[in-house]
């Protein structure tokens, strides 16, 4: 393994942490109004974000080279990191349509999903690289 790529994902891996738990905080919200469900979606994105870069660090640090997204999901479902592949392509498709626009309607879904599919898959993820991270301290 190599160590300046296991410092790196561990350090990526802190970041996404802490993010994923602002997006819980989001999610925890009772009846969010408009502007908070604006925020849970850009937190949503943010996470994702970090949640392919930490996965891409981890696989390189394995010895698995990738380098895009859709890339790095497919190769973290083949390695068994994650269970729910198409789950994940789906947050690549909805985190990719919601950056680039703002429909009403498309945003009382992605909030939806984001809610009940998707911060579930997230959650499961971070779990699973607290182990990682756990093991390789060890």
């Amino acid at each position: 393994m190599d160590k300046l790529k296991s410092i790196r994902w561990k350090q990526r891996f802190q970041n996404l942490d802490r993010a994923f738990c602002q997006l819980e905080r989001g999610l925890a919200i009772t009846n969010p109004s408009d502007i908070e469900q604006q925020g849970i979606i850009q937190s949503f994105e943010f996470t994702f974000e970090l949640c392919w870069k930490t996965l891409k660090d981890y696989l390189e640090s394995q010895g698995v080279i990738c380098q895009f997204p859709r890339e790095v999901i497919k190769k973290a479902f083949q390695h068994q990191i994650l269970a729910e592949g198409e789950c994940w392509l789906d947050m690549l498709g909805k985190r990719n349509m919601l950056a680039h626009t703002y429909d009403e309607n498309l945003a009382m879904e992605a909030y939806k999903l984001i809610k009940d599919d998707f911060a579930p898959e997230i959650r499961t993820l971070v779990q699973l690289l607290r182990k990682y991270n756990e093991h390789e301290a060890d």
